[in-house]
């Protein structure tokens, strides 16, 4: 869940490009259920792209499809750059893309979002005590969408598994705590019976 610009441009030849970013490295998302998450420099690559069919897509509704792009190729651009992921396409001579335009220019859609798949993913926890995944791979990506309310569109399932890797990495702090004070209390016990010696 990102606060990132989506903005729609008219170029010389009158033309309409919506263009954007949707995702940003390094920038946390809105709270996820018990975890923030941050999206690792370098993630999105021209690799990536060529083997993901991804559309363009408002509100992640699968009905409104604006663009695609396939294997790198199509009426949607994607490009990663020292940001992240940035978008560019036409829009297209639709009734719903004509409502997205109206929107875009008006300023009450401007926001952007991603669907993917997660590849690798790293746990820890911040000076707050907050619980964050970095996503250090990403496996594939399903769609960039114009939103209303931007959030990470992932399907039920990665969600449940981001849950759980949630759990295991709260589990395993706890393990390393009770380790911890294991050890804390053996060299307490120890340095008691130096003492009475």
């Amino acid at each position: 869940i990102f606060n990132l610009e989506s903005r729609i441009e008219k170029r010389e030849d009158g033309k309409e490009v919506v263009t954007g970013h949707a995702s940003v490295y390094n920038s946390r998302s809105e709270n996820l259920g018990g975890f923030y998450e941050y999206i690792q420099e370098g993630v999105f690559t021209d690799e990536l792209i060529k083997k993901s069919d991804v559309r363009a897509l408002i509100n992640h509704d699968p009905n409104l499809v604006l663009a695609r792009s396939k294997n790198g190729t199509g009426t949607l651009k994607l490009t990663p750059d020292t940001k992240g992921l940035a978008f560019e396409y036409e829009m297209p001579d639709l009734s719903y893309a004509k409502d997205l335009g109206v929107n875009l220019r008006n300023g009450n859609i401007t926001q952007s979002s991603f669907a993917f798949v997660v590849k690798d993913d790293e746990w820890s926890t911040d000076d707050d005590g907050n619980d964050i995944r970095t996503i250090t791979g990403i496996e594939q990506l399903y769609d960039i969408s114009s939103v209303v309310y931007p959030a990470y569109s992932q399907a039920e399932s990665d969600l449940i598994v981001a849950q759980r890797g949630l759990t295991i990495y709260k589990e395993q702090k706890e393990n390393q705590r009770q380790e911890n004070d294991l050890v804390k209390r053996s060299l307490l016990k120890l340095k008691i019976e130096l003492k009475k010696r």
